[in-house]
């Protein structure tokens, strides 16, 4: 079987060097771009499984790269970007981008996050219809039976609860921003609904996370929106 294909699109020599030299030593294949116009040609004629985008290109900004890349591909981005404040995070998702990191960042974290955007990959590209049954560490979300179970407990959840739930565990691993969400779930991103929806997060957290020994399921993107984060079998996070 091959070996995944990165796609590397960075202007920093010693970045792009670092990440490239990280996923050999991991055993991933990888191209690298210095700019957005060889990047799109290389996404277009090598078709990598993920790309690894930074924003701050010489010739495009990363955000015009991502829309144009969501033209024809699906598969997953993950911005690596030096920029930091809450709006490009939330342009760049909503543009498209999967998952978003900020530089200075580690090694083992972009391993991490890159594995996350494999399993989803792998879990879409297989042609098989949605397993009717969630599990992630305690958690067991039933969507053929529209119920919840944490340590083999029924969870007692509102509507629209459940349904925070399900477009949570459904994008197990990647971050929804708030206006992604509100739409999902109420239609539309009115303030008030993105006000409707911290409340209903505060709500459903008390649910999931009631002991204080075991690690949270929902990671808080402030300013940005929430990600369901993969719990392994032993109840420890196996992701940051």
């Amino acid at each position: 079987m091959n070996k995944p294909l990165i796609l590397v699109v960075e202007d920093d020599a010693p970045i792009r060097s670092l990440i490239s030299v990280t996923l050999e030593a991991h055993g991933y294949r990888y191209v690298t771009a210095d700019n957005a116009a060889t990047a799109i040609m290389m996404a277009t004629s090598h078709n990598p499984e993920v790309v690894l985008l930074d924003l701050g290109l010489p010739d495009l900004d990363g955000v015009e790269v991502i829309r144009k890349y969501r033209t024809w591909s699906n598969n997953p981005v993950i911005v690596i970007s030096a920029r930091n404040e809450d709006s490009d995070k939330i342009e760049a998702l909503d543009a498209g981008a999967d998952d978003y990191m900020t530089k200075p960042f580690s090694v083992e974290e972009l391993l991490a996050r890159l594995r996350v955007a494999l399993r989803r990959l792998a879990i879409s590209q297989s042609g098989a219809p949605e397993d009717p049954v969630f599990v992630n560490g305690p958690l067991t979300n039933d969507y053929a039976a529209g119920c919840a179970f944490l340590a083999g407990e029924e969870l007692h959840l509102t509507p629209n609860e459940y349904k925070l739930l399900c477009l949570l565990t459904r994008n197990c691993g990647k971050v929804l921003t708030h206006k992604y969400i509100t739409q999902k779930i109420w239609g539309a991103a009115w303030e008030n609904n993105v006000a409707s929806l911290r409340v209903v997060m505060a709500t459903l957290r008390k649910k999931l996370e009631k002991d204080p020994e075991c690690p949270p399921f929902i990671q808080t993107h402030i300013g940005i929106g929430y990600r369901m984060l993969r719990v392994d079998a032993a109840g420890e996070n196996a992701e940051e």
